[in-house]
């Protein structure tokens, strides 16, 4: 099966994320990975599996543009939040979600919905050059979109979205 130039471009960001993700639990915490490969994707040909976490914890990865410098959000299932240069300045911040927003958040990420809204589900491919790319990676899979006019986002990782940019220096829009 021939991938689309755009799609083949995309692999290596995610290949990258993976990888990444893999080598550095956040927190220190090492006993549970943070990404590993999903069964089903992992034996496909000419790819090294979809990337997901583990229940409960969710990543937002954003770069602006494909050179920009990818900006990470870990959030564990305490609510526990590290921001990796998520103001473009290199600095590193921590902090906590409320018990309520802890709560929503993790209604969001065991919504069922959640699994017909990962790329993969939806057949994703980045169309637009220079926006804001906003990467959820969740046990479900890795659910991305862009700041971009007239881009639909999906709903469930939408709301997650708004909750971690609305409380976390993580940020909506480019």
């Amino acid at each position: 099966m021939a991938l689309s130039r755009s799609r083949l471009a995309f692999l290596p960001g995610v290949a990258l994320l993976a990888i990444v993700l893999s080598g550095c639990a956040p927190f220190g915490d090492r006993s549970d990975p943070s990404v590993e490969a999903s069964a089903p994707a992992a034996g496909q040909p000419g790819g090294a599996g979809a990337a997901t976490t583990a229940k409960g914890r969710v990543s937002l990865l954003q770069n602006h543009g494909p050179d920009g410098p990818l900006r990470t959000l870990n959030v564990e299932p305490d609510g526990r939040w590290e921001c990796i240069d998520c103001a473009g300045d290199g600095v590193t911040s921590t902090g906590a979600l409320s018990e309520e927003q802890r709560e929503r958040l993790q209604q969001l990420l065991a919504e069922p919905d959640l699994a017909r809204e990962t790329d993969e589900a939806r057949g994703y491919r980045v169309s637009c050059v220079g926006a804001l790319t906003s990467s959820l990676l969740t046990a479900a899979g890795l659910i991305t979109s862009q700041d971009c006019p007239g881009e639909e986002r999906p709903p469930v990782a939408e709301e997650i979205l708004l909750l971690l940019t609305q409380n976390t220096p993580a940020e909506m829009v480019g």
